[in-house]
């Protein structure tokens, strides 16, 4: 044992013995702590002894005591520097989000509820069909009367601004990794870097280089949500079958004829499932990203986790369900596979328009005629 060991210990049982004998109050409040700070220096100088005998020293069996990678300090160090010379640039950079999250926003929160409700239920009664349109209204009517409708409706502008650069970023490198296998082998490592890294690491480089607010948090989302769309877009595309690419081929079609004829329509399911795996992560990423002061369903989670308000917390919480149950309903419409692109039309309230227009142009003796016949 170190001789300073034996320095230290009669000096902490003497203070113990003092503490024990004081009276005063005073004079024990200012004892006490001293006498804390000196038992947690023993157990930090007993700790370093018992690494000493264990691991301290370079040699065959710890090669890890001969030096160490200051990988986090050459990591802040680059960071520091970027920021201080690169922050102009990435101020630049978030404008197209502040500008597409803005309008969203605006047309969201602005909008009456009741208009917003009667688009998204026609929506999916197009999609889909009436009866998932009735349920995803209800829903939507259960969000307004619990008390979180503006927070929900600026959760959904900072999901689909997200959703938007994903799609813009995440479906060209899926195509342009079918193309290039050298490409895919760069970005593969990458992607499981992305995915893997915990959600709260990547907050730290986007509050110093963005700042904070919701335009950082739809970048900080878009970041850690883009990486489903470019993996399965480029599955989906790996997965058409080589007889259509070559009869395509032999008819002659160029690459850009073959991709949107033939490799897009067969893989839009694939990618389908890209995008709502997309939307999922941008709404788990809701609530960390309100740590860096994002607004909507998020901010009132954390606030709830803050107060320790179970109230508070379950009605952003069930706020976010809803909104995740809407969009993977509507996405897994989107995904239906239909024999003919202009197949959508054909039901729901585009037929209904069609048949009502085409009824108001005819005159009433061809109704008559057609309904004699």
């Amino acid at each position: 044992m170190d001789s300073s060991w034996y320095e230290v210990l009669p000096a902490s049982r003497a203070l113990s013995v003092a503490c024990d004998e004081i009276k005063s109050p005073v004079t024990l409040f200012f004892c006490r702590p001293c006498q804390r700070q000196l038992v947690l220096t023993l157990q930090l100088h007993s700790s370093k002894m018992k690494r000493g005998t264990t691991m301290d020293g370079c040699g065959l069996l710890n090669p890890f005591g001969c030096a160490k990678l200051p990988l986090g300090s050459w990591l802040s160090d680059a960071l520091t520097w970027t920021v201080e010379n690169y922050r102009p640039f990435f101020q630049t950079v978030k404008a197209p989000f502040d500008t597409v999250l803005e309008s969203l926003t605006h047309f969201m929160t602005s909008a009456p509820p009741t208009l917003v409700i009667a688009v998204i239920m026609l929506l999916t009664w197009q999609l889909s069909n009436w009866r998932l349109a009735a349920a995803l209204a209800a829903i939507l009517f259960f969000v307004g009367f619990i008390g979180v409708w503006p927070e929900t409706m600026t959760t959904l502008a900072i999901v689909l601004t997200a959703l938007v650069f994903s799609l813009a970023v995440g479906i060209p490198l899926g195509i342009l990794s079918t193309r290039s296998q050298l490409l895919y082998a760069i970005l593969r490592p990458i992607l499981d870097g992305m995915q893997t890294i915990p959600a709260f690491v990547y907050l730290v480089p986007v509050v110093m280089l963005f700042g904070i607010g919701n335009v950082p948090g739809v970048i900080v989302t878009v970041i850690f949500a883009v990486a489903p769309v470019i993996r399965l877009t480029y599955l989906g595309i790996l997965q058409v079958p080589e007889e259509v690419n070559e009869a395509m081929r032999a008819f002659g079609a160029t690459d850009v004829q073959l991709l949107w004829k033939a490799q897009l329509p067969l893989a839009l399911p694939t990618i389908m499932a890209g995008v709502n795996q997309t939307l999922m992560m941008s709404l788990s990423m809701v609530v960390i990203a309100s740590m860096i002061a994002v607004g909507g369903l998020g901010q009132m989670v954390l606030r709830g986790i803050g107060r320790l308000d179970v109230g508070l917390a379950s009605v952003g919480g069930l706020g976010i369900v809803a909104l995740a149950i809407i969009l993977d309903r509507i996405t897994q419409a989107l995904a239906q596979p239909r024999k003919r692109p202009g197949d959508i039309f054909a039901h729901g309230p585009a037929a209904t328009i069609g048949y009502a227009m085409r009824q108001f142009r005819t005159s009433p003796g061809q109704r008559q005629a057609s309904a004699s016949e």
